[in-house]
């Protein structure tokens, strides 16, 4: 079940992943996080490493497990799969990535330190207009 600290950490993960790639260009990275965000925006985020690593991050250190509405959260990570393989085919065309690695990196940012969701206001914002 996805928490709000749970949420945060991966987050946080993303951004130093999102660094390393700026700083190294590493294919492995976008393929990564490609991988990852495929079973968090599918449903299967049982199978996430990034989810793994905050699940056992929040257990270490007794952090609050609150829940959260997860369709935003899924919908946020189905725009991290996009964005992960946009990066992914810039890499392999050897396109310049860094506008398209500077919005993950930024949206990461903002969820990991300041628990603004880009991506689940996107969300809101469309079910909002396509529900009025």
């Amino acid at each position: 079940m996805p928490t709000e600290n749970k949420i945060r950490i991966t987050a946080f993960l993303v951004f130093i992943l999102t660094i390393l790639y700026i700083t190294t260009h590493s294919i492995w990275i976008p393929l990564f996080l490609l991988i990852d965000f495929a079973f968090r925006g599918s449903g299967y985020g049982k199978w996430s490493i990034l989810g793994f690593l905050a699940e056992k991050i929040v257990s270490i250190f007794n952090l609050e497990q609150k829940p959260i509405y997860f369709p935003p959260k899924q919908f946020a990570a189905q725009v991290g799969f996009i964005f992960s393989l946009t990066l992914l085919v810039f890499n392999l065309l050897e396109i310049n990535s860094l506008i398209v690695s500077g919005i993950l990196l930024i949206c990461a940012g903002l969820e990991a330190f300041f628990n603004f969701c880009v991506g689940c206001y996107v969300y809101n914002a469309y079910y909002h207009i396509k529900n009025k």
